[in-house]
């Protein structure tokens, strides 16, 4: 995997004070999810992934397969907020407002 110029890489600025950053992807995986959801304490922020198939009107209690928890402190919960907020405003820029889009989870 190559790295980038922090400037290259979304989410990140370029500057002389801060190191070069290498983002190694060798042992990531990937997992696709459709509904998420959030907790939290003081000390921490819980996302958790899933995937949930059969998704129909009336339906009394659905199941969804977690797949994924992370957990992250406070402070990089912000940022990846911050993140997530900007790369959305980016795509409604590109493609189009979100509001009215079928969104479940």
């Amino acid at each position: 995997m190559t790295s980038e110029p922090a400037s290259q890489i979304p989410g990140t600025t370029a500057s002389p004070n801060l190191p070069k950053v290498h983002w190694d992807g060798s042992n990531m995986r990937s997992t696709y999810a459709n509904v998420s959801n959030v907790a939290s304490t003081r000390e921490e922020v819980v996302l958790l992934f899933g995937m949930h198939q059969a998704w129909q009107n009336g339906q009394k209690e659905v199941t969804v397969q977690l797949s994924d928890r992370i957990v992250l402190n406070p402070f990089a919960a912000k940022r990846l907020a911050v993140l997530l907020n900007n790369v959305v405003s980016e795509h409604e820029k590109r493609f189009g407002d979100l509001s009215g889009a079928n969104a479940k989870g």
